[in-house]
């Protein structure tokens, strides 16, 4: 659609641009309920939710802040745990949690983001990549939204549900 406006010059179908933006916020209150979490401002959902090949204002600092976030969490929730436990094994583990192909994207897939995050049309919504970068990038939004990288930490562990790291709550 945006494309045939730009090709057109104009929004030859007005109706059809404002379905498709009622749709899409339908599907992010949808999302924010998948992930347990109300955001005060939805459009930093949305932000988190759109893909640097359909815009400018995109997810890519926000999946920067994510990834730290999640990163933060598990080490905090690993050391808390054990003490003892070695730098190599936390990175290990720090690994495995935040790899693109084993963990990030399939938990991204599992909440449906492929299917809502915006992309360009020759952009590949269901790409690892994009997938796991929509999925750190909630952590982000959540992060802002609260102004506590603890909360967005918390909602991380609701959908892991404390278990395996890696593994997200079957929703």
């Amino acid at each position: 659609l945006e494309t045939l406006q730009k090709q057109l010059g104009y929004r030859p179908f007005p109706f059809l641009h404002f379905f498709f933006s009622l749709f899409h916020m339908l599907c992010l209150f949808n999302l924010s309920s998948s992930v347990r979490y109300t955001f005060k401002s939805i459009d930093l959902l949305r932000r988190a939710m759109t893909h640097a090949s359909f815009s400018e204002e995109n997810n890519k600092a926000f999946a920067i802040l994510g990834a730290s976030v999640i990163e933060t969490s598990v080490s905090f929730h690993l050391l808390s745990r054990d003490v003892d436990l070695s730098s190599k094994e936390l990175n290990r583990r720090l690994s495995q949690i935040t790899n693109v192909d084993s963990s990030c994207a399939v938990d991204g897939t599992r909440l449906g983001l492929h299917k809502v995050v915006r992309v360009s049309p020759k952009t590949n919504s269901s790409a690892p990549a994009v997938v796991c970068g929509a999925f750190r990038a909630i952590f982000g939004a959540v992060a802002i939204d609260t102004g506590k990288s603890d909360d967005a930490g918390n909602v991380f562990w609701n959908l892991h549900g404390g278990g395996d790291l890696g593994v997200a709550v079957a929703l």
